[in-house]
């Protein structure tokens, strides 16, 4: 039995490999040999979600140790050591927040996406504003 979909094969590639496929195999294949081309992508792209997970895990768990190192150097607290961390840097707009968070690894977590809350209550744009 066959589970492979021509229609969103393009789809299932560019999510395992980052790139749609252009003259692959897949299109001229027979339907077992598009059948082993479909399950290989399918093992690769749980594999990159597995590996993804863990990359996303160890970037949250050195952010933490940044910012404990500030907090241990004297900001007292996390929301002062987030400010001290977040003012290295010229916010313009509520962009410039998610890529400074993008940056650190962890935007498309629910930690990266709790942190972009916590940053918008304590950054202050270069116009002197703040998110609010």
């Amino acid at each position: 039995m066959y589970d492979f979909d021509d229609q969103t094969f393009s789809d299932l590639h560019k999510d395992a490999y980052g790139f749609r496929p252009r003259g692959h195999e897949y299109n001229t294949a027979t339907p077992a040999r598009k059948q082993e081309i479909w399950v290989q992508i399918v093992d690769d792209l749980e594999a990159a979600q597995i590996e993804e997970a863990r990359q996303e895990q160890e970037a949250i768990a050195e952010f933490e140790v940044w910012v404990q190192q500030v907090i241990e150097l004297g900001a007292r607290n996390r929301e002062t050591a987030l400010r001290w961390m977040a003012n290295e840097n010229v916010f313009h707009h509520s962009q410039d927040i998610e890529h400074w968070v993008w940056k650190q690894g962890i935007l498309f977590t629910d930690y990266g996406r709790d942190l972009l809350k916590e940053l918008q209550g304590i950054v202050v744009f270069s116009n002197g504003t703040k998110y609010f």
